[in-house]
């Protein structure tokens, strides 16, 4: 399980910024993301509660995360869970300072850090052929 979330994370992590597709009524939204945080093996990502994208994966917590390398791809599609302590923010915001800029309590805003579970991840060629498939 570590070694399967570790080569999503270093997928992610070589491709430096990801996409998060979500759904907003019958509509599919994506949005490029660029932070993402290991802890105790789990891969946690971060958006804002005030934004778009928090309400529309609070409604349905379905959403797919894509990355491109070269000729090769990550699909990673799962249900996004948020935790609630207060930890993994703050954690979040010393992994990435310049956050800080955006999450504060001048701004009043708040990172909603999340993780999926019951997740498929796809590492594919540039045809679309699987190449490995991990259910984490």
């Amino acid at each position: 399980m570590m070694a399967d979330i570790q080569k999503i994370y270093d997928f992610l992590d070589q491709a430096g910024v990801f996409f998060l597709a979500t759904e907003d009524g019958d509509q599919p939204k994506c949005r490029p993301l660029g932070f993402k945080m290991m802890d105790q093996h789990t891969l946690y990502f971060g958006i804002g509660t005030h934004k778009n994208v928090y309400r529309q994966l609070q409604k349905n917590p379905k959403c797919e995360i894509c990355a491109c390398i070269k000729d090769h791809f990550l699909r990673w599609y799962g249900e996004a869970v948020f935790e609630s302590d207060p930890v993994y923010e703050e954690k979040a915001l010393r992994i990435m300072p310049p956050l800080k800029d955006i999450y504060n309590e001048k701004t009043g805003y708040h990172m909603g850090v999340f993780h999926l579970v019951h997740s498929r991840a796809e590492f594919c060629d540039i045809t679309g052929h699987p190449e490995d498939t991990l259910d984490i």
